[in-house]
């Protein structure tokens, strides 16, 4: 995909009763001093609080916006392609991260599960709350490792990766002592890379 997408594996505005350093990032990487942010709350049922949140933590910084939508039914994975294609940034929480990958392990469903259907516009699967939540990392090595989903990548709370062009570039954190891996299927099983993690300040 042509574009650039940040996915967080937890943390950010959803978490902090602070300022977040990876919101601070994210309008960063925008390269304009008045962003427009909007948030698509499907993963939380659209649940006031986390909206309110949302607004909270933009206020004064950018412009903010919230839609409400069914998204392959309104159409709205084609219209984030091509606004990605003509440079918005796309990112997102957990769910959030969840949905730009191929797959992705996920409780939104009801028990943790392997969910084959992403959006597809990062290649492989997606683990978000890594090392925070008991079995994510069990579970999502095990399917790894059987072929039940395919290699990609893990991400523990208060952790993000950034993704230019389908590619990944680097990977950042607002607390130190939260990773995040390259997990791939090999001989034995999977295996996990731990990537280099920028604090920022």
């Amino acid at each position: 995909m042509i574009g650039t997408v940040l996915v967080l594996g937890g943390g950010g505005f959803s978490t902090l009763d602070e300022a977040s350093a990876i919101d601070d990032y994210l309008l960063g990487l925008s390269a304009t001093s008045d962003p427009k942010v909007c948030f698509v709350p499907t993963a939380s049922g659209d649940a006031d609080p986390y909206i309110e949140s949302f607004i909270s933590a933009f206020q004064g910084r950018a412009q903010t916006s919230v839609l409400l939508a069914v998204w392959r039914l309104h159409g709205l994975p084609d219209i984030l392609r091509t606004a990605a294609s003509n440079g918005t940034i796309l990112a997102g929480i957990s769910a959030g991260m969840n949905c730009w990958f191929d797959a992705s392990s996920t409780d939104s469903y009801g028990p943790l599960a392997p969910l084959p259907d992403g959006l597809g516009f990062l290649p492989g699967s997606a683990c978000p709350h890594y090392l925070e939540e008991p079995d994510r990392r069990d579970k999502y090595l095990g399917w790894v490792a059987s072929g039940a989903m395919p290699g990609g990548y893990a991400v523990d709370q208060h952790a993000a990766l950034l993704f230019r062009d389908g590619r990944f570039v680097e990977a950042i954190a607002e607390v130190s002592d939260h990773p995040a891996y390259r997990v791939e299927r090999g001989p034995g099983g999977a295996h996990e890379t731990e990537l280099p993690v920028r604090l920022l300040a």
